[in-house]
């Protein structure tokens, strides 16, 4: 029995804090950032090893994706945004019979995909979306480059809202736009627009806004009042807002998700918004995303949109998609409870292995933004790991210069390899201060 169990089937009256978790006598809760995520019932009860998330090393390394190819056999590869799980059966089901009738020509009509995504938007976030507005793309980033080219001329200035996805400044870089900083009120606890700041940089001419909603690394879900704000403010200045919504689907139990184009008129009027299920039903190598707007203006811009840009559409990413808005909600739903029972038991780990880290458990998606600065590795822990733990982590510099001292772990696995990469970590830290 480890420390939250011991501490749950003590705690029936009273209240316990371990870390950024306390046992309230029902419940254990994340303090000051979302509420409930898992209930006791006769004692403290959570599941180790929640389906999808069990599968094991030795069948992970004979996958040939990046994420177990890119390091040798020895190291745990917990950077690359890949899932290690099973696909979702009605994904697997549309996939397998595309092969077994040998259907693996260009894309076809995207009538069946766009209204896929039309239904799972309306169940989910109770969010209208017309089909006839939705385009398609190979990834996000395809389509967030190709939208900027329309939007931008080299030297205009787009806002980032930093500790940010790397690629937001490659995508600036490959358009020629300068890129503007608006970095995160208080990013350790998931983090704040600072709309004050974004007020001053759109009234000094910036064009564009990129979005990140939620927010990649931090796992923010946007309040919808921060969302109406910004909203009113690149109505104000003229600047469109471009909202990377791919980690959408991965919002928790406990937070609410609020898709930019629905917050508002002014939101409808200033956004476009970018969509694709690789995230949530790890099928980025199947290639297949969404753009969508709902202003008459934006539609328009979309309309110019290069003739290549649907035609590099993956086939089977398009299938794979429909297939999951249509059917994969089952399977989401029970990968969200999974990665909630990881979250849940890193900090656990955290507090056991290594207290200093500091970590503000995610309202979205499955990437842990943690604040290794008190453990004395400098700005840039990432190689320790790597180097005295054979653990591979996502550096936090590279998302920006306040992810100096962070990094970005990957907690989409099975829990076995969670508490084998903590163990590690702390073990190479040991290995570093000693």
């Amino acid at each position: 029995m480890d420390e939250l169990e011991r501490a749950g089937s003590a705690a029936c009256s009273e209240n316990v804090s371990i870390g950024h978790w306390e046992f309230t006598g029902r419940c254990w809760r994340v303090r000051s950032i979302r509420e409930v995520v898992w209930r006791a019932s006769g004692g403290w009860q959570y599941d180790l090893v929640s389906a999808p998330l069990d599968v094991g090393l030795d069948e992970l390394r004979t996958r040939r994706s990046a994420k177990w190819t890119s390091y040798p056999v020895d190291v745990l590869p917990l950077p690359v945004a890949e899932m290690d799980v099973h696909l979702a059966p009605p994904i697997a089901a549309v996939l397998h019979a595309a092969v077994q009738q040998s259907d693996t020509g260009y894309c076809g009509d995207a009538t069946a995909l766009r209204g896929a995504f039309s239904g799972f938007a309306a169940r989910r976030w109770h969010w209208d979306v017309d089909p006839s507005s939705v385009r398609t793309c190979a990834d996000v980033a395809a389509g967030v480059t190709e939208v900027l080219r329309l939007l931008t001329v080299p030297g205009d200035k787009v806002i980032l809202t930093p500790p940010v996805y790397p690629p937001f400044w490659s995508w600036l870089q490959a358009v020629g736009a300068t890129p503007v900083e608006v970095p995160l009120l208080e990013s350790l606890n998931g983090g704040r627009l600072d709309l004050a700041a974004i007020d001053q940089a759109m009234a000094a001419g910036s064009k564009v806004m990129l979005l990140c909603s939620p927010h990649n690394p931090t796992g923010l879900v946007h309040e919808i009042d921060d969302l109406r704000a910004l909203a009113t403010l690149a109505a104000r200045h003229d600047v469109t807002v471009l909202a990377d919504e791919i980690h959408a689907p991965l919002t928790l139990p406990g937070s609410s998700y609020s898709p930019y184009l629905a917050v508002s008129d002014n939101a409808a009027a200033t956004g476009i918004a970018f969509h694709s299920a690789s995230k949530a039903w790890n099928l980025a190598g199947l290639k297949s995303a969404l753009i969508t707007a709902a202003h008459p203006r934006q539609l328009e811009r979309l309309g110019a949109l290069p003739h290549e840009v649907p035609w590099s559409v993956g086939h089977f990413g398009m299938l794979a998609a429909a297939a999951a808005y249509e059917q994969g909600e089952s399977w989401l739903d029970g990968l969200l409870g999974a990665l909630a029972s990881n979250y849940l038991l890193l900090a656990n780990l955290l507090q056991q292995h290594l207290p200093q880290v500091r970590f503000g458990v995610p309202q979205a998606s499955y990437l842990a933004w943690l604040d290794c600065r008190d453990l004395g590795l400098g700005s840039n822990p990432a190689p320790v790991f790597l180097d005295h733990g054979r653990v591979a982590v996502s550096a936090g510099a590279d998302f920006g210069p306040a992810g100096h001292g962070f990094i970005r772990l990957n907690i989409a696995c099975h829990p076995d390899v969670l508490r084998e990469a903590i163990t590690r970590m702390a073990a190479a830290h040991r290995h570093s201060v000693t």
